[in-house]
């Protein structure tokens, strides 16, 4: 376990100091500093507009800055032999997987804390314009409604986060997986092609029929289903039922109890997704000659 702990620090130090890991979270920044201060004109939805935009571009963001790290990170050690040293010392192949695919994740997750503060200080001060409430009101009741929805808006957040940080690991999962035998140029648009056919698989039930469209149907169950990730319906678009809120007992709006019970199932998929990919890259880890080239 200290080997492993080692070895996910060390890959985590060397994933942050990465020049695009700086650059996607500057990028991050400056975009949603922008989408903070701008309108959306969407009568009275520029808020939820806001929210769905900006998640999808951290998503974006740090799946890029994650997918080099996981593009890099056995194939490019093998090559320049720094593998062959480190399986000198008595290190497990195994443990060299998981601790480089811990390393990774652990970089996605700072990136996404980091923009997730900057996501909730513009989603913060955003809201007295979008609901046209004064924001130094000294109002009881217009103060009290002020708070009260950004406390909806900001509860249904941090869940976003966590399930774009799920979505990341299971991609990441698939690099690692692929970086044991393929380099950079391969394995960074593998990851993008499964990332599209993970998203489209959730069609397929609506449109296998026929013999062909049966047969990507049960292929695609090797394919990431992430769709599980995809909540939007309830921790965007939907009014969070906070307690003695207004929008307790609100007729479409769902408990915060319930977004963190689906959370928790997609965390499941996850673990056990990540779990079939990353052993799957075992195997083939387990029989990669270490000394630069293939035997």
């Amino acid at each position: 376990m200290y080997r492993t702990w080692v070895i996910a620090r060390h890959t985590f130090t060397e994933a942050v100091l990465q020049p695009i890991f700086s650059l996607m979270i500057l990028l991050g920044a400056a975009v949603l500093g922008i989408f903070g201060a701008l309108p959306f004109f969407t009568f009275g939805e520029d808020t939820l507009m806001f929210k769905s935009v900006s998640l999808d571009l951290v998503l974006i963001l740090v799946l890029i800055s994650t997918l080099f790290v996981t593009s890099r990170s056995i194939y490019e050690e093998i090559e320049d032999r720094t593998m062959l040293t480190l399986m000198s010392k008595p290190v497990a192949r195994w443990e060299v997987m998981v601790g480089k695919y811990a390393g990774i994740i652990a970089s996605a997750g700072l990136a996404l804390a980091v923009l997730g503060v900057i996501f909730g200080l513009a989603l913060w001060f955003r809201i007295p314009t979008d609901y046209q409430i004064r924001a130094s009101t000294i109002n009881e009741g217009e103060a009290r409604n002020l708070w009260e929805l950004r406390a909806m808006h900001l509860s249904g957040m941090f869940p976003s986060l966590v399930l774009i940080w799920l979505q990341i690991s299971v991609l990441a999962a698939i690099g690692v997986a692929i970086s044991t035998r393929f380099s950079l140029v391969v394995n960074l648009p593998a990851v993008i092609i499964l990332y599209l056919a993970g998203n489209l698989t959730r069609f397929l039930p609506e449109v296998a029929t026929g013999f062909v469209t049966t047969s990507l149907l049960y292929l695609s169950y090797l394919l990431p289903f992430l769709q599980t990730f995809d909540l939007k319906s309830i921790t965007v678009l939907s009014p969070i039922a906070l307690t003695n809120t207004q929008f307790d007992g609100q007729f479409n709006a769902v408990s915060l109890g319930f977004i963190w019970t689906n959370v928790g199932l997609a965390a499941l998929y996850a673990v056990g997704y990540a779990t079939f990919a990353l052993s799957a890259g075992l195997f083939f880890f387990r029989y990669r000659e270490l000394g630069g080239a293939e035997g």
